[in-house]
């Protein structure tokens, strides 16, 4: 089943190693016209995010999906990075 996104935020970086990766430097759309690269947040309604798009040039670097349990724990993380299949990591229940 889908999720449905709900909002579209831009971001200047991440910090952290684990997954999902927190955004941070929030930008205003207004900012993005003056950014070669940036990041891409999509996230619910419950604030979880989504989709996770490193934007280099206007092309994609990198893009995470994640799914999450009913409780709010990511359940997988889909990792392109450009290369052959996508990686994916899956967190049991």
């Amino acid at each position: 089943m889908p999720e449905t996104v709900t909002t579209q935020r831009y971001f200047t970086s991440y910090s952290g190693v684990r997954l999902p990766l927190k955004l941070v430097g929030e930008l205003a759309e207004s900012d993005m016209r003056n950014r070669n690269t940036y990041f891409s947040g999509s996230f619910n309604a419950e604030g979880q995010l989504l989709r996770c798009e490193k934007i280099v040039y206007g092309e994609t670097e990198f893009r995470h999906d994640y799914r999450y349990h009913p409780d709010g724990r990511l359940a997988q993380a889909i990792i392109d990075d450009g290369g052959d299949e996508p990686a994916e990591v899956d967190y049991p229940a």
